[in-house]
């Protein structure tokens, strides 16, 4: 398992947005085991992403956790 984190200047629930579609249905096809205002997690191929995201001092921290997704992990916080 790895842990990831990041800050951006992004709102959280638009980085949350982002990130239901780009790991769940639409992208890359993982299954949503759960959203809500703060956080997100999904399971597939063996493993899973979970994102949680705090508004802090007009700032986003972002935290995500996954097992087996590190490279799309990476790639969506390159993205952001």
């Amino acid at each position: 398992m790895s842990a990831y984190s990041k800050t951006v200047r992004e709102e959280p629930s638009k980085v949350l947005a982002r990130a239901v579609s780009y790991f769940g249905p639409g992208g890359l096809g993982l299954a949503s085991q759960g959203i809500e205002e703060d956080c997100a997690s999904f399971e597939g191929g063996g493993g899973h992403v979970s994102i949680s995201v705090c508004p802090k001092d007009g700032k986003t921290e972002i935290e995500l956790e996954t097992r087996e997704w590190d490279t799309q992990v990476k790639q969506f916080l390159a993205e952001l």
